[in-house]
């Protein structure tokens, strides 16, 4: 593979990961969570991407989702762009960082956990800062979201994307194989242990539809 077509498919390969993200965030989404928050499954997608391409790759995926989401379905315009990048941003590339710094499951696990904790931590700031703003009422009203809502919602946002990271994973760098967009090495996840692998892959499918439940709940929809 010459360095330029190994270049080609890996913009192939982002604008398809791209497009499904996209497609993900449009029809998979669960709105009006606490009034006004709205999960969407597009970060999985993106943190993936960046797994397999690296933390610049997943940063630049995850902007041109942001974007799209911007001029489509998004009601809340600049803010709501500046909010959901920084969301994606921040637990993308954590994660990705950690993960490339050595590609073993366990780098994975650590740097998805992270980027979460990360994400959680600068998104409250973020509402706090921008909640008042798009809402107008005082920041003490969003302080007294903090419990009962915000710090609830994103650490289920955040355990849902990393469980149907974990989840996912090998199956689209599977597809992306045999596909000939990735090599076969790209993307790859140290682990010698099948066994060490499905049960991940079950634990994963456990905590989603555990926390899809709870998700849903906490939206009213169940």
């Amino acid at each position: 593979m010459t360095k330029t077509n190994g270049k080609l498919k890996m913009i192939c390969s982002m604008a398809m990961l791209t497009a499904v993200a996209i497609v993900c965030d449009i029809f998979l989404r669960i709105p009006n969570i606490g009034g006004f928050l709205t999960y969407e499954p597009k970060d999985v997608i993106l943190v993936i991407g960046a797994f397999i391409f690296g933390p610049l790759a997943g940063l630049i995926m995850s902007l041109v989702v942001c974007l799209v989401e911007m001029v489509t379905i998004s009601t809340t315009g600049f803010i709501g762009l500046i909010m959901n990048f920084l969301a994606s941003a921040v637990f993308i590339g954590v994660s990705s960082v950690i993960y490339h710094r050595n590609k073993k499951m366990s780098r994975a696990i650590i740097g998805l956990i992270a980027g979460s904790i990360s994400m959680m931590i600068i998104m409250l700031l973020w509402n706090y800062i921008m909640t008042p703003i798009y809402m107008g009422v005082p920041r003490q009203a969003v302080l007294d979201m903090f419990l009962p809502l915000l710090i609830p919602f994103n650490a289920l946002k955040a355990g849902l994307n990393t469980a149907l990271a974990l989840f996912l994973y090998k199956g689209v760098v599977t597809a992306l194989r045999k596909s000939g967009l990735v090599a076969e090495r790209e993307g790859y996840m140290n682990e010698n242990k099948k066994s060490n692998t499905i049960i991940l892959i079950i634990v994963s499918a456990v905590i989603v539809v555990t926390l899809l439940l709870v998700l849903l709940i906490f939206a009213g929809i169940i």
